[in-house]
């Protein structure tokens, strides 16, 4: 009966330790990672050099998990002056609260929360979207050109080229005066438009309407199209 009872009790015993065994431990339970990139053994490491009291034992501790660090995240090589690197990084690591004699001085936490500086462009905001900046930035140039007939001939150039992108974003036609008119504007009226310039005829090969069986490269794709139906056949 005692040897019935001994090996219950060694049955509860193991299926106990089993348990324990399996029972599983997250990450969400555990402390925060500083460095995720040097894992959780560095940081139980450096946790563990803490807890030494003599200092010389402390010191030399702290070397061996810099080399363990340097070994466990080598990307660090291809930083400027590493080593500083690895130290600054067991600081952080350990909290800012590791008492060792390191060879570089200790980082402050203000230092590595401090906000980036904000750079303020001076850009203004562009004033017809579909036209963009670099067109702007053009029609100030012309703008600041003498009057005459490179003046004219430039003028006009981006004139066409305004009215391309136009027909990108908008609609399937658009007559000179608008152009004209979104042309002075942009130049806030320092360009005028010479008198009697036109345009002309966009060309077949320039045109940029949308989808559309009257477009003309639409046609020549179904003309395509069908003699390749027919030679098939």
């Amino acid at each position: 009966m005692e040897n019935f009872n001994e090996m219950e009790n060694m049955a509860e015993n193991q299926d106990e330790k089993m348990k324990a065994a399996m029972r599983l431990t997250y990450n969400t339970q555990k402390r925060r990672l500083q460095l995720p990139e040097y894992g959780r053994n560095v940081q139980k490491m450096i946790e563990y050099v803490k807890s030494i009291s003599d200092r010389e034992e402390r010191n030399r501790q702290a070397r061996a998990v810099i080399s363990v660090m340097e070994t466990v995240n080598p990307q660090v090589h291809l930083q400027e002056d590493y080593e500083h690197k690895l130290w600054d990084h067991m600081y952080i690591i350990s909290g800012f609260d590791l008492d060792v004699d390191s060879p570089y001085p200790a980082p402050k936490p203000e230092e590595l929360s401090t906000p980036p500086v904000e750079i303020k462009h001076k850009r203004t905001p562009v004033k017809i979207a579909h036209y963009g900046r670099n067109i702007e930035n053009i029609i100030n140039l012309i703008a600041e050109h003498e009057d005459g007939e490179a003046k004219d001939a430039m003028i006009r150039s981006i004139a066409m080229y305004m009215r391309q992108q136009y027909l990108i974003w908008n609609k399937d036609s658009v007559n000179d005066e608008t152009i004209f008119n979104d042309l002075v504007r942009l130049s806030g009226g320092r360009i005028q438009i010479p008198e009697g310039l036109h345009l002309g005829r966009i060309p077949n090969d320039q045109v940029f309407s949308r989808p559309g069986p009257g477009n003309p490269k639409n046609r020549m794709m179904r003309q395509k199209n069908g003699r390749m139906k027919n030679f098939k056949k």
